[in-house]
């Protein structure tokens, strides 16, 4: 269950923090793949004469893989909690959409790949790295195009008339360049297809961030943790609330 904020100061700096949380994973995933990229370039991990490298070739050997899987497992465990209170937030505008609970499902698909990128580089389990970029690059991009449809679903519209069409587009940016990103590969055209794939990561990064919008509105987000105690001929159930 979600509380949600009654005008007032007193409550400003609790919404704030809320807010705060999708920002802070497009700040830290951004920085964290661009620090692990001036890494590999200045220990000659990857050279640049030979064409702009991939994301994951940047991170997949050390000691920049270390720094790229803590930054990834990080984001992982953001995105989950985004995704969470995204989902919940909704449910509690009252749409109990089927839509809904599929895209709390590809949240954390995509959330769940992020982490597997960053664990299994792909110079070691390339198999298992590249399940994990699909889940987080395709996965990922289709949990958006579900939020976009989502925020013309759900009333109240958070962010005016603006948000919807800023995610749609940016939705739409990010299936292009996947896709392209796939022509180019096919076509060995290496550097065109990482300079692609970058662009993604920063859209989707965006588009987590662009979730400080909806969470603006939140003065509280809880647990509820239910007892079951046995009684005789009954199951009495006593809830207690965990503040997060």
């Amino acid at each position: 269950m979600i509380h949600y904020s009654q005008q007032g100061n007193a409550r400003l700096l609790i919404m704030w923090a809320w807010a705060l949380l999708p920002i802070c994973l497009t700040i830290w995933a951004t920085a964290g793949i661009w620090i692990v990229y001036g890494m590999s370039v200045s220990n000659g991990s990857v050279n640049l004469t030979d064409g702009f490298p991939f994301i994951s070739l940047c991170g997949t050997y050390p000691p920049q893989s270390c720094v790229f899987g803590q930054v990834l497992n990080v984001g992982a465990m953001l995105g989950v909690w985004i995704s969470v209170i995204r989902f919940q937030q909704i449910r509690d505008y009252g749409c109990h959409s089927v839509l809904n609970s599929v895209s709390l499902a590809m949240g954390l698909l995509c959330a769940l790949g992020t982490s597997i990128v960053g664990n299994f580089q792909q110079s070691n389990q390339l198999e298992t790295h590249l399940a994990g970029a699909f889940l987080a690059f395709v996965i990922g991009n289709i949990y958006f195009w579900m939020q976009t449809v989502l925020t013309y679903m759900v009333k109240p519209k958070h962010g005016g008339c603006y948000i919807g069409p800023i995610r749609f587009c940016l939705s739409v940016a990010c299936t292009a360049l996947i896709v392209l990103m796939a022509v180019f590969l096919k076509l060995n055209m290496k550097s065109i297809s990482a300079i692609c794939e970058w662009i993604v990561a920063m859209i989707l990064f965006l588009l987590y961030g662009l979730f400080s919008v909806d969470f603006w509105h939140l003065d509280g987000h809880y647990f509820h943790v239910k007892k079951r105690t046995a009684i005789p001929n009954e199951v009495e159930v006593s809830t207690v609330t965990l503040n997060i």
